[in-house]
């Protein structure tokens, strides 16, 4: 973060200065919410929550380093040397200062956004322009109301480009996100079931996504998933000139000669003004859709097929999202456990499925946030690793029974529930043999890395 001062931050968020400081001169060089995690000359952004009170860590926040503090409340007491600045909402704060911190960097912004795959194209998008720009992007889960403000507040007078990844639970997120970014352009990588809990329908879901147009600017670019049933019907509608990527008929970047090879696959890509090949660093067929919105948007800020192709082949995927991982004694783990969705566990069912000459296991757990139709998506994704081919599921949690169910129901005899982690290291170990490629999946709360760990474990000896 490039140093501010205290009378921007007090313009920033309309606050008012408590407190005997009133160098508005003073600067800060970093905002920080977690006490632990302060450093030297920062400002301390308190966060409130239904659990939580960061007012309650002020005091040790200032002591390890910080230069200041934002506050909703007066204080009993001030340190000497520390600045005190009061808001109404902290959190609003958060957002106004990195607005203004935002006006501070006229570049482009990309947003990223859709119900599976935002991480994945996210950091495609990113590799393939760093190649020829100086990128921001978002890392890790910072997807959200508090995360992408402290994204926007990591901008250096370096960054070029701002590639920010868009998350929601529910209507008005995007509109909220999307209002703070102010586009440049927009991907959305297609419609699906993460969050219907909250939203309802696939109908709402697309609504709210689509939010992110009122915020795209008038000369902007939209890039939208033309496979997606639902994006293909805003052909047309749209004021800002849009783009569909995919597989199918009529598309304007498409690819084509899709061929899975060892650790990688590889396509022809085709676009409005040129065509080539290009060698993705990642598996399964689902690849070429963020591969192609990368393109797009490459195109769009002026990059050659050449400078295009070396930014593909720099990508390397999130952690725990499809990592390949290869053990001792041939045994490979894919490590997909950031996350799922019924569209998701499709994706990576085919991927393990694709693995023709080894012993196949799938190793899943349950899915969140899918609502009253929860068990009836749980008994679809065994079904579809029955389809897949593969030869052993075994299923951890407790929806993840119906995962079970579903894959007995269509077929594959191999398909185990356990209601723990613990009970299932048994049906693990027994898996752990010479040419295996276990795939590890579930929601984010299941915290499947532990198995991925524990499968690693058991491969070294």
């Amino acid at each position: 973060m490039e140093a501010l001062t205290l009378g921007q931050l007090v313009e920033a968020v309309g606050g008012t200065l408590l407190g005997d400081f009133r160098d508005l001169n003073a600067t800060f060089t970093g905002v920080c919410t977690d006490s632990r995690a302060v450093t030297e000359n920062c400002l301390f952004l308190p966060l409130q929550g239904e659990r939580f009170d960061g007012h309650g860590f002020i005091n040790s926040a200032l002591e390890d380093g910080a230069a200041g503090c934002l506050t909703a409340r007066e204080r009993e007491s001030y340190l000497p040397g520390k600045f005190y600045v009061k808001v109404r909402s902290t959190q609003r704060a958060l957002r106004d200062l990195a607005q203004y911190y935002k006006s501070l960097f006229p570049i482009p912004v990309v947003a990223v956004t859709g119900s599976v795959g935002k991480t994945t194209t996210k950091d495609m998008v990113a590799a393939v322009l760093g190649n020829k720009y100086k990128v921001l992007k978002t890392e890790g889960n910072f997807n959200n109301d508090i995360g992408m403000p402290l994204t926007i507040l990591r901008l250096e007078r370096e960054h070029q480009i701002c590639v920010l990844e868009m998350g929601m639970d529910h209507a008005g997120e995007i509109d909220y996100l999307s209002e703070l970014a102010q586009p440049d352009v927009v991907l959305i990588t297609n419609i699906g079931d993460a969050h219907i809990e909250n939203l309802g329908s696939r109908e709402a879901i697309f609504r709210a996504k689509c939010e992110a147009f009122a915020h795209l600017k008038e000369d902007g670019l939209a890039v939208l998933n033309g496979d997606d049933p639902m994006l293909s019907t805003l052909r047309g509608s749209l004021r800002q000139k849009t783009v569909f990527v995919g597989s199918g008929e009529g598309l304007e970047y498409t690819a084509c000669d899709v061929e899975n090879e060892e650790g990688h696959i590889s396509c022809t890509v085709r676009t409005p003004v040129s065509q080539f090949g290009a060698s993705i660093p990642a598996l399964g067929a689902h690849m070429i859709y963020p591969t192609l919105m990368a393109v797009a948007v490459a195109e769009h800020f002026g990059m050659a097929p050449d400078e295009i192709t070396q930014g593909i082949r720099a990508f390397l995927p999130t952690k725990m999202r499809m990592n390949l991982i290869r053990c001792p004694g041939d045994v490979v783990i894919l490590n997909d456990a950031y996350n799922a969705n019924p569209q998701s566990m499709r994706a990576a069912a085919a991927v393990l499925g694709d693995a023709h000459d080894r012993r196949r296991v799938a190793v899943v757990g349950d899915m969140k946030e899918l609502g009253a139709n929860s068990e009836l998506f749980h008994r679809t994704v065994g079904g579809y690793f029955a389809a897949a081919g593969v030869d052993r599921l075994i299923a951890i949690g407790d929806l993840a029974r119906y995962m079970a169910e579903g894959a007995r129901e269509a077929g594959l005899e191999q398909a185990s529930y356990y209601p723990t982690m613990e009970e299932a290291e048994d049906a693990l170990l027994r898996e752990v043999r010479a040419g295996v490629t276990i795939l590890v999946k579930a929601s984010r709360s299941m915290a499947f890395e532990r198995i991925v760990e524990f499968l690693q474990a058991h491969t070294s000896h």
